[in-house]
């Protein structure tokens, strides 16, 4: 793929394993009890952090995984699989439940005062889904400019996250459950397809096809 496919197909997918809408009634949950400063600071800081995971995954991770002995190929099957189950979670409403348990665990387990680096920035945000799909991307782009450009992106697919956590009690009111289980699908179906031209992609570089 050409670079601005590749990148176009980055904040697509980024966007898609990122989640916003479904971010925000899990949001609510980890701040229940604080007031509207207090979740600002909570969302910047987690919103910031997460960027710095995917910045150094976009330009770290292909060196990582070289110094594993692991092949672009591979991580590209491998990371399409992962994709695709969370794909499968999501059209059957399995990942919601999934990260509603983590919020419930960080609430109980006492951890208000570093929520914005767990659960929020990591897993919620900067999780596995993310994270492959970064690797992923940032191993098709060659160029100094078109990583820099895979930043930029990441930057705008975190900042649409932390916009959406802004906001989170409106679009919770607005989608409703209906609304959520509906955009859930619909990006759920999306994500599939991106996993499984990964996989393909993967398949083609590993075998030299």
């Amino acid at each position: 793929m050409a670079g601005t496919e590749v990148l176009l197909n980055a904040f697509v997918t980024l966007l898609v394993t990122l989640d916003p809408p479904g971010m925000a009634p899990l949001f609510l949950g980890l701040t229940r009890g604080m007031n509207s400063a207090e979740r600002k600071k909570v969302a910047l800081r987690g919103s910031l952090i997460a960027l710095g995971i995917l910045t150094v995954f976009a330009l770290f991770g292909n060196g990582i995984l070289g110094t594993l002995g692991i092949s672009i190929g591979a991580f590209r099957i491998a990371g399409g699989l992962m994709l695709f189950f969370i794909a499968f979670e999501m059209i059957f409403e399995k990942r919601h439940e999934r990260k509603e348990k983590t919020t419930e665990k960080a609430i109980t387990d006492d951890h208000i005062e570093n929520i914005a680096v767990f659960p929020l920035a990591l897993p919620l945000i900067a999780g596995p889904g993310s994270i492959s799909a970064t690797i992923l991307i940032s191993g098709s782009l060659s160029e100094p400019l078109e990583r820099a450009a895979l930043i930029l992106v990441i930057a705008v697919s975190i900042f649409i996250v932390f916009a959406a956590m802004m906001i989170a009690d409106r679009i919770d009111r607005f989608l409703g459950s209906t609304g959520r289980a509906i955009l859930t699908r619909l990006l759920g179906v999306i994500l599939a397809a991106l996993s499984v031209q990964f996989v393909v992609d993967g398949i083609k570089s590993a075998f030299h096809l």
